[in-house]
């Protein structure tokens, strides 16, 4: 049977929330490592694969789906669901089917910037998870966090909903059961951002050339609490997001 709510990732229960402490939402990809690099061609070609494969079409076909599924729904995968009796996780597993351990790429000291960045951070990705504990682990910094919220854990009344679900933020945010001001999430995806801002949780823009929709908007939005270029900006940017 489906959850009817949010399906509850698993955490690290010892580490309760603290009232004033702030909690980050961390996006994966084009945020804590550059899936650009060499991930995104991989999972492209794979994505188009998966498509074909479970619908039974040519890539042509494939690509249209992908891009027609994307644009309305924000995901291919819900497109796939709701209008083709696709499993979600079948297809996940296999247009993430490949070892991305020796394509991640990631900015210099990421593991001691984690070390110095104060408050609880938990993981929040369209990508299945076990993709997302292969690259933390990679990266050096799975044992930072207490939560891995994937595509996965995305249920609401039955229905997958990922980024940028307003219900999905909605629900985060009365789970986590701390002030929204202290709930932060960091994302390369302004449509993230903006749901989640709504919600009244701040935000911050990684700022990343490849993320469409994204890097063209170097002016401020007023969803966007602050705009970094990297992570270690959080701490040492001359505007510094204070927690």
């Amino acid at each position: 049977m489906k959850s009817q709510g949010l399906r509850i990732p698993r955490h690290r229960p010892r580490r309760a929330y603290a009232h004033n402490a702030p909690v980050w939402l961390f996006d994966l990809d084009n945020t804590l490592h550059d899936s650009s690099k060499s991930i995104f061609k991989v999972i492209d070609g794979k994505m188009t694969e998966a498509v074909a494969k479970s619908l039974s079409v040519n890539d042509a076909e494939a690509n249209r789906l992908r891009a027609l599924y994307w644009k309305r729904y924000g995901a291919t995968v819900i497109g796939l669901v709701r209008h083709h009796g696709i499993h979600a996780k079948t297809f996940l597993d296999l247009s993430h089917d490949f070892d991305p351990r020796p394509l991640v790429h990631s900015e210099t000291g990421l593991i001691r910037k984690f070390q110095r960045l104060p408050g609880t951070k938990i993981l929040l990705t369209n990508a299945p998870e076990t993709y997302a504990r292969t690259v933390l682990h990679t990266l050096g910094i799975l044992p930072f966090f207490d939560m891995i919220w994937s595509i996965d854990h995305m249920h609401l009344q039955g229905k997958i909903r990922p980024k940028p679900s307003h219900a999905l933020m909605q629900q985060i945010r009365a789970r986590l059961g701390t002030t929204p001001s202290k709930v932060i999430l960091v994302e390369d995806t302004l449509k993230n951002l903006k749901a989640a801002r709504k919600t009244g949780m701040r935000t911050v823009h990684v700022y990343h050339p490849s993320t469409p929709f994204s890097a063209s908007h170097r002016g401020r939005n007023q969803y966007v609490n602050l705009r970094v270029n990297s992570l270690g900006q959080l701490l040492t940017g001359r505007r510094p997001l204070r927690v």
